[in-house]
C-alpha cells in the first residue's frame, strides 16, 4: 500500500535515528534494512495500532496496544500521508473480521492456533528466538513476550522454503533469498521442527490448487494487464488474475479500486463461490469491458518496465479509460434500476459493466422484503451475482475524471468531488488548485469540446463537499472521449456556466441553438434528406423530446419531434471507416442517419435520443405519438381491433384477462414504438380492455378537467343544433392532442357500431362503456354516457367544418369515403376467411436493374414481408452480381410514368 525511507528512532531512546526502508500492506507495518530485503527487523500487524499521531519535527507515533513506534520523514507532507494511510488501514482493518492470522489473534487464543511454537538459536542472534509454525508461514519473536503482545520480528513464506538436516541438533530453512541456520535443544526436538515445517511447506504448496482450477480457463493463463504466462495474483473484486510485477501496480491503487491477493497464498480467501466466479468470469470477460478500447501504443507486455505499468494500471483501471461504456452510463436512477435487475440473472458481464459505470451496490431497489441489489441476488439464487456484489461493497463504482469551477466543485467521480477554482478565458476552460495558484491542474481547450449536458437535479444521486450539499451538475464531454461532470450548489449556477461555455464552443453559424433551453448540445456527423453521399457535420441540440439540427452551412432544419418518430434503431455501418455505428431516426417522410466518431458521448447521445423519444408520463402530451398527433398506444390498440375485433361479440362489454392487460398497458406505455399487436399472439378483448384502462387511468383525462363539466352540462340541451354546436366549440377548446386522439377514438366507435350486428354493439351499448371511462366517473351520472352517444351519433357533423377538412381533427366527404371503403372491404375480407378461402399471399412484380430494358427485367414474387435490402440480394443473386467492399445498391419505386421515384430504405418492406 505504502513504502519508503523514514528514520526510526531505536528502542533504547537514543537520539540518533536508523535508516530504514518501510513497507505497509494490508496486514502489516514493516521496517528493512535496505528496500532490497526480503526479511524484515521487525512486523507491526495493522490490526494492533490502536492510535497514529504526529509528535513535530517530521515525526509520527505508532501507538499499539503495548508499545509505541516513532518514525521520522523527510518532510511534513510525507510525515501526514504516513499518518493518514496507516490511520486509514488501522480502521479499515478494524471494521472487518479479524482474519486468522498470528498477528490478528487474541493472546489467549494466540498458542491454540499456532501449529507448533518454542525457543530456537538463530546464527546471527545473540540469543534464542521464539518461533511460531502456522499454517503457512513461520515467524520470528525475540521473545514469548513480544509473541503474547503480537510485535514479531519477521515472517517466512514457506511456498518458497526448504527443510534440511545438518547435525544432530540443528537444520537449515532455505529460501531464495537467505538461509536460517537454526538449532534446538535436542535431536527429538528438532525432529518436531522439522516436521512441523515441512507440513507447513506441504500446506503452502497445495493452494496451487487454486491456481490450476483457475488456469482452467484458458484466459486466465496469462495476465490480464500484459499478457505474462501463469498469472498466480489475482483481484478478486475485479475479477481479474494478474502477474506479481502487475499486482504491485494494482495494491498502488489502494483496496478501495482493487483488492489484491495470491492465488496460491491467501488460501483463506479462495471460497469455492469465488473460485467459480473467476471461473465463469475469466480474464476475457473482464477485459471485454475494461480493455475495449486500449490502443496498441498504450499497451503493456511482460517486459513492460514499472514505470509503464503503473501508468497503464491507473488508466485502465481508476481512470476507466479504456473501458466499454453501457449506454446508461451517467443516468444514476437507470443504472441502478438496471443493476437490480441484472443481479437476478446469471449475467455477470451486465453487472460487471453497470457496477463500474456508476451503479451503486447498496441504491435502493423499491422492494421492502430485497431492500439491496445484495439481497435480490440472494432472493433470486444467484450465488456467483452475491459473491461478486460482497467483493465490490467498497469498491469505487464510477471511474471517471472531472474537474470544476469558481462556485463549483469538480468530480473525480461520482461519489467524490474536490472542490476547485476554475477560469474560462481565450477559449480554455482552466481548473486550479484553488484561487491563488497561477498554475492550472489542467485545462480543457474550447475547441476539443464536443458535447455539452446540463442534468437534471440529483441526476448523479446526493453529492455533498465541505459545505453542504449540491444540486447543479454538467458533463463536458471532448474528443479525447473524456468526460468531466462539474458540480455546484444550485442549478442557476451551474446554467450560467454551461450557457458560457456553449457560447465559446459552438460555431457561430449555430448560434441560434444557444437560445434554447437545451439539455444536450454538441456536435455530431449526420446524413439526410438528398446529400446522402457523404456526411456533414451539425450541431444537434435537444429540447425535451424535440431534436433541433444545425448543418454546418448554418441552415436550420425543422425540429424533429422524437416522439414522433415511426422507427429508431442503431446498426452497424462501414460508411465512415472508424465511425461508431449510427442511429437512424426515421420520421414520416424523413430519415436522419446520425454517427458518432467517439464512443462515449455518441452513446450518451443515442440514449438521450431514446429516452426523449418515449413516454414519459401519464398524460396524452407526454406520450408517443403518430402524425396526426395520436398517442400511438391508442393508434395501435384502434388499429388491431379494426383488423381482427369488428365482428367480436361484445367488444369493449367484455372484459379481457387482467394480468394481460397490465402486462400489456405497461409494455405499450414503455415503448408502443417497439410493439406489434398479432392476432393470435393477442386477444381482442386483452387489447379492447388495454385501450379502456388507459383512458381511465390518464392524467387530466380525455376531456380535461377544466372541460368535462362542460362537456356534461352541455347534454342539457334540448335543440339537437345548438347542442352540436356547443359540442363543437368545446371540441376547439381543447388542446390538439386531445383533440385528435377524441376524433380518432370516435371514428373508431363509429366503425365499430356499423358492425353491430355481428359484434352486438351498438351506438348506445358502446356509450354505457366509454362513457365513465372517458370521463373517470363511476358510471352513476348518467350524462357522460349521452355526450359519447352525441358525439358517435353526429360524429360527421362535430366533427366537420364546411366539409372542407383543414385541421387534422376535422372530417371530410373524402375521408368518410374512405372510411366506408374500409369498413368494405374488412367485411370482405372477414367473409373470405369465414368461407375458408385464401387471399392471394406473394405479387409478381417486374423489377428492372439499373435501368428499363427488357433485357434487365426481372419478375420476382414478394411477399408482404420481404425488405428492399432482401429484395437488392435475391436481384443480384440470380444475376449473379458480386458485391464488393464499397458497393451501394439502393431499390428504387418508380411511379408508372416515371414521373417521380422515391429510394426505399434498406429495412422497409416493398410492398
Amino acid at each position: 500500500i505504502r513504502a519508503g525511507w523514514l528514520d526510526k528512532n531505536p528502542p533504547q531512546g537514543s537520539y540518533i535515528y536508523q535508516k530504514r526502508w518501510v513497507k505497509l500492506d494490508a496486514d502489516y507495518l514493516r521496517y528493512f534494512d535496505t528496500e532490497k530485503d526480503t526479511y524484515s527487523k521487525r512486523l507491526i500487524p495493522v490490526s494492533s495500532i490502536s492510535r497514529v499521531s504526529s509528535i513535530g519535527d517530521q515525526k509520527f507515533e505508532v501507538v499499539t496496544n503495548n508499545r509505541n513506534f516513532v518514525f521520522r520523514a523527510e518532510n511534513d507532507a510525507d510525515r501526514n500521508e504516513w499518518i493518514w494511510t496507516l490511520q486509514q488501514i488501522a480502521e479499515e482493518r478494524k471494521s472487518k473480521a479479524p482474519e486468522r492470522t498470528p498477528m490478528s489473534l487474541s493472546t489467549d487464543s494466540a498458542t491454540e492456533l499456532a501449529d507448533k511454537s518454542g525457543f530456537l538459536e538463530l546464527r546471527g542472534f545473540k540469543h534464542k528466538l521464539f518461533v511460531v509454525v502456522a499454517g503457512d508461514k513461520v515467524f520470528l519473536y525475540k521473545n514469548a513476550e513480544d509473541y503474547r503482545q503480537r510485535i514479531g520480528i519477521t515472517y517466512i513464506e514457506m511456498n518458497v522454503g526448504n527443510v534440511k538436516d545438518v547435525d544432530r541438533r540443528g537444520f537449515d530453512l532455505t529460501t531464495p533469498y537467505r538461509i536460517f541456520s537454526f538449532s534446538a535443544d535436542s535431536e527429538q526436538e528438532k525432529e518436531e521442527w522439522v516436521e512441523a515445517m515441512q507440513q507447513s511447506i506441504t500446506e503452502a504448496l497445495s493452494n496451487s490448487e487454486v491456481a490450476e482450477r483457475i488456469w482452467a480457463v484458458e484466459s486466465n493463463c496469462f495476465c490480464a494487464d500484459c499478457g505474462s504466462p501463469k498469472p498466480d495474483w489475482a483481484s478478486i473484486n475485479l475479477c481479474v488474475v494478474i502477474c506479481k510485477r502487475c499486482a504491485g501496480e494494482h495494491r498502488g491503487l489502494g483496496p478501495g479500486i482493487t483488492k489484491v491477493r495470491s492465488l496460491k497464498m491467501d488460501r483463506k480467501v479462495w471460497t469455492e463461490e469465488l473460485i467459480e466466479l473467476f471461473q465463469q468470469f475469466g480474464n476475457m470477460m473482464a477485459n471485454q469491458f475494461w480493455a475495449a478500447n486500449v490502443p496498441p501504443s498504450e499497451a503493456i507486455s511482460p517486459s513492460s518496465g514499472s514505470e509503464e505499468r503503473r501508468r497503464f494500471v491507473i488508466a485502465k483501471y481508476r481512470e476507466g479509460k479504456y473501458r466499454h461504456y453501457h449506454p446508461l452510463f451517467g443516468n444514476q436512477e437507470e443504472l441502478d434500476r438496471a443493476l437490480c435487475v441484472a443481479v437476478t440473472t446469471s449475467d455477470l458481464a451486465e453487472t460487471q459493466a453497470l457496477l463500474f459505470c456508476g451503479a451503486s451496490v447498496t441504491c435502493d431497489t423499491g422492494d421492502p422484503q430485497c431492500p439491496t441489489p445484495l439481497a435480490l441476488a440472494e432472493r433470486s439464487g444467484q450465488r456467483l451475482q452475491m459473491e461478486f456484489l460482497l467483493h465490490n461493497k467498497t469498491s469505487g463504482g464510477c471511474c471517471g475524471m472531472g474537474q470544476s469551477s469558481g462556485k463549483l466543485l469538480s468530480a473525480l467521480c461520482c461519489a467524490e468531488f474536490s472542490r476547485r477554482w476554475c477560469t474560462l478565458q481565450d477559449g480554455v476552460l482552466s481548473y486550479y488548485e484553488n484561487d491563488r495558484n497561477t498554475v492550472p491542474n489542467g485545462e480543457i481547450r474550447v475547441e476539443e469540446i464536443v458535447c455539452l449536458v446540463n442534468n437534471p437535479l440529483h441526476a448523479h444521486g446526493a453529492w455533498h463537499s465541505c459545505r453542504g450539499p449540491h444540486q447543479g451538475t454538467f458533463e463536458v464531454y471532448t474528443e479525447a472521449d473524456r468526460l468531466y461532470l462539474f458540480g455546484l450548489e444550485n442549478p442557476d449556477s451551474a446554467r450560467e456556466w454551461l450557457k458560457s461555455i456553449a457560447k465559446s464552443f459552438v460555431h457561430p453559424r449555430a448560434e441560434e441553438l444557444l437560445a434554447l433551453d437545451f439539455e444536450r448540445l454538441g456536435r455530431l456527423h449526420y446524413k439526410g434528406g438528398l446529400t446522402l453521399e457523404r456526411a456533414q457535420e451539425g450541431w444537434f441540440a435537444l429540447v425535451g423530446s424535440t431534436l433541433h439540427v444545425c448543418s454546418e452551412d448554418g441552415h436550420r432544419q425543422e425540429p424533429l419531434q422524437l416522439r414522433k418518430l415511426q422507427e429508431l434503431c442503431e446498426h452497424a455501418s462501414g460508411m465512415l471507416g472508424n465511425t461508431y455505428p449510427p442511429a437512424e431516426p426515421r420520421c414520416a417522410g424523413r430519415t436522419l442517419y446520425i454517427q458518432g466518431e467517439r464512443k462515449l458521448d455518441f452513446l450518451a447521445w443515442v440514449h438521450a435520443i431514446q429516452k426523449a423519444a418515449g413516454s414519459s408520463g401519464d398524460t396524452l402530451s407526454e406520450q408517443q405519438m403518430t402524425e396526426l398527433d395520436v398517442p400511438l398506444l391508442v393508434d395501435r390498440c384502434i388499429d388491431y381491433i379494426t383488423q381482427c375485433g369488428l365482428t367480436s361479440e361484445g367488444i369493449y362489454r367484455k372484459s379481457g384477462q387482467n394480468s394481460k392487460t397490465t402486462s400489456l398497458l405497461e409494455v405499450l406505455q414503455r415503448d408502443a414504438r417497439r410493439v406489434r399487436l398479432k392476432e393470435g399472439e393477442h386477444q381482442v378483448d386483452d387489447v379492447a380492455n388495454t385501450l379502456k384502462r388507459f383512458f381511465r387511468d390518464l392524467g387530466d383525462g380525455l376531456f380535461t378537467r377544466r372541460w368535462a363539466p362542460e362537456w356534461l352540462w352541455a347534454t342539457a340541451l334540448e335543440d339537437e343544433e345548438a347542442k352540436v354546436g356547443e359540442y363543437r366549440k368545446l371540441l376547439a377548446a381543447l388542446p390538439p392532442v386531445n383533440r385528435a386522439t377524441l376524433k380518432a377514438l370516435i371514428n373508431h366507435l363509429f366503425r365499430v357500431q356499423c358492425f353491430s350486428g355481428e359484434n352486438q354493439m351498438n351506438t348506445h351499448n358502446l356509450a354505457i362503456v366509454f362513457g365513465p371511462t372517458l370521463f373517470q366517473t363511476d358510471g352513476k351520472d348518467y350524462k357522460a354516457g349521452r355526450v359519447v352517444e352525441d358525439l358517435i351519433n353526429h360524429y360527421v357533423e362535430i366533427f366537420n367544418v364546411d366539409l372542407m377538412a383543414s385541421l387534422p381533427w376535422q372530417v371530410n366527404d373524402q375521408e368518410m369515403k374512405k372510411q366506408q371503403d374500409e369498413i368494405t372491404a374488412i367485411m370482405k375480407m372477414r367473409e373470405a376467411s369465414s368461407s375458408g378461402t385464401q387471399q392471394a399471399g406473394d405479387f409478381i412484380c417486374t423489377v428492372y436493374l439499373e435501368e428499363k430494358k427488357t433485357e434487365t427485367e426481372q419478375h420476382v414474387k414478394i411477399p408482404a414481408t420481404m425488405t428492399a435490402e432482401e429484395l437488392i440480394f435475391e436481384i443480384l443473386d440470380r444475376r449473379k452480381i458480386v458485391m464488393k467492399e464499397k458497393d451501394y445498391w439502393s431499390c428504387f419505386e418508380v411511379n408508372e410514368r416515371e414521373e417521380a421515384e422515391r429510394p426505399l430504405h434498406y429495412s422497409e418492406k416493398v410492398l
